[in-house]
Formats: structure tokens, sequence, C-alpha cells
């Protein structure tokens, strides 16, 4: 059987992209698929980077055990080791609706207080983390998976996406950079905030440098939530969540648009248009589990919660290629058509 070849694109989400880890170790795992290319943002840059760097040193085992020791260090990581040990205690239940005291009074803070002020050192756990880890000279130059890194820039609101031979540390930090705990990181000049704000994930550079006809799209934040919030909590909670969506079903839906006409016209002379007209669409996503989690619970590093939520990520990639793998090559399992206006 011919191996299927597929792109991804991984949103953001802070702890809760260990729930993607899960999925692309399932993932990893299925020798019929081949990865062309990822997109990524915040948490799915994250993952997209350290996948694709173990990739590029020892194949799919590299690339599996390069996830499971970057998610093993932010699991035994406070995500800010800086704050005092009061504020950093708390406790909560796995996948309980309810955020640790610590996490609630760090978030009260970001509300008075600068990230400058806050954290006057610009103290990023991650940064020490990632040195470590991803040797960004090799993948620039021996990588061999095609990366999309967002990020946006502060100046205009618009997005950046760095490509394998412009990836660097800071480029990675940038598009994890959240304008409430963190500083804007600054590249040649231009300072940028988390890519979330504007691609999450970022979807159209997989059509314009891939060639794969199958894009998977892994998402962290609930597509849909019962009822109207009506608590200051509930409403915070829908507009984070909101607001690193929209972008992303904006792009759906011009998406969806841009296949139609694709699709109906007599003649496909542009390459872009023949990528549209055979795009396959596939999304993997636990909505019912991610409308459990407040917003707070994606600072939650505790080691239980992290392989929960990777166990959760294998499952669905499981019952994804049980229920939709003979899709990939032929048609879309999911129905772009709905965000068609």
């Amino acid at each position: 059987m011919q191996n299927k070849i597929v792109t991804l694109a991984l949103q953001g989400g802070g702890s809760h992209g260990a729930f993607t880890w899960g999925v692309l170790d399932r993932l990893l795992e299925d020798t019929r698929i081949e990865l062309e290319g990822i997109s990524g943002a915040s948490a799915g840059a994250m993952n997209a980077t350290v996948l694709a760097h173990g990739f590029c040193k020892a194949g799919r085992e590299g690339a599996r055990e390069a996830l499971a020791a970057f998610w093993g260090r932010i699991a035994i990581k406070e995500p800010f080791s800086f704050l005092a040990p009061e504020i950093q205690s708390g406790g909560g239940s796995l996948f309980n609706q309810s955020a640790p005291a610590g996490m609630q009074a760090l978030l009260a803070m970001t509300r008075f207080f600068s990230p400058t002020q806050l954290n006057p050192f610009d103290i990023n756990p991650l940064r020490d983390i990632l040195q470590e880890q991803i040797d960004f000279e090799r993948l620039r130059h021996t990588g061999t998976i095609k990366l999309f890194i967002a990020a946006t820039r502060v100046s205009t609101g618009t997005l950046k996406i760095f490509r394998n031979r412009d990836l660097t540390l800071d480029a990675l930090l940038a598009s994890a950079c959240l304008p409430s705990m963190h500083r804007p990181v600054e590249i040649d000049g231009e300072a940028y905030w988390d890519g979330g704000l504007t691609a999450n994930p970022p979807i159209f550079p997989l059509l314009y440098r891939c060639s794969a006809r199958d894009l998977m799209v892994v998402l962290l934040h609930p597509c849909s939530r019962p009822g109207t919030p009506t608590t200051i909590t509930e409403i915070g909670q829908r507009l984070s969540e909101i607001s690193f969506s929209s972008a992303f079903f904006t792009e759906l839906g011009g998406l969806a648009l841009a296949k139609r006409e694709a699709e109906t016209a007599m003649f496909a002379f542009g390459t872009l248009e023949r990528r549209l007209k055979r795009l396959n669409m596939h999304v993997l996503e636990a909505n019912d589990l991610m409308s459990q989690l407040d917003v707070m619970s994606k600072l939650n590093t505790k080691t239980s919660f992290i392989h929960a939520l990777h166990a959760e990520g294998r499952a669905t990639a499981q019952r994804w290629l049980e229920s939709h793998f003979h899709t990939l090559g032929h048609r879309s399992s999911f129905d772009l058509g709905r965000y068609l206006q």
C-alpha cells in the first residue's frame, strides 16, 4: 500500500498542547502516514518544531522521543518559577473546571501589572528547555519537514510566518509570547506577540508551499459551547477562546469559498486552483473534553494533567485512524462547506 502524505496544522493552547502531543505520538507510530509540512502557533509551534527536529535526527522514533522529552520537561516546570512559593501553590483535580488558586492569583496579577513589572528579568522557562533540546542551525539546514511557524507583528497586528530557513529560538518564543505575561520578542527590529492572535493555526502556507492533498488540523479550543456565558469568569473564558479562534474560522471560511469556486470552475489553470480542487480536509479534536477545561488550565503543568491530555490525544488519533484513514488521498472527512456564508 502506498503511504499517505499529509500536512498538519496545529492549534495553540498552552499546556493543552499535550493533547496534540498525544495525537502526534500516535500518528508517528503509523508508518502508512508521511508528513510533508507542519504549521503551528504557540504550543502548536512548539510541537511542530520539536517533532521536526527529532525527525531530522532519528526519523519517526526520534520525533516521538523528542516530543516525550520536551513535554517531560514541561511537566516538571512551574510555568512561572520566579513567583513566590505561595503564588505557585494550588490544587485541583484532573480535568476539573476549577483552576488552581495559584493560577487564579497569577492571572489576577496580569490585570494590574505589565510583563515588565511582573517579570522584570523576562524569565521564561521555555527558553531554557528549547535551547537545550533543539539545534536550530541543524534544523534550518537539514530539516526535511517543512515548518510554518506563526507570530504576530505588534506594530501592525499582521501575521508573520517563520519558515525553516529563518527559524530561530527567538522566532519560536515569539510564537508563544502571550502579551499579558511576556514582553514582546524583538527580531530584526520588529516586536512580536503570540501567533495565535492572527492564525491559530495557519492554513494557507500549507496550500501554497506543500503538495500533499490531505490537510489534518488538530484543534485545542472548543468549536462550540452549550449555553450562554453569564458570569464574569464564563464571559472572560469564552472571549479568550473566541479571540484565539476567530482568525482560524475566518481562514476556514475563505478556504471554503475558494475551494467551492475552484471546484465549480470549468477549467483550473492555476496551481492554487488545482490544489484547492484536490484538497481534502480532516480535523482531530476533543470538543467535549476541552469544553470542560477552563482557560487557566492552560497554565497547568502538573505531570498527571499533562499525561492525561497525552492519553486523550492518542485515543482521539486512534479513533480517527480507525474511522477515517481510508479517506486519506480520496476525500475529506471534515465538512468544510459548513463555513460557507
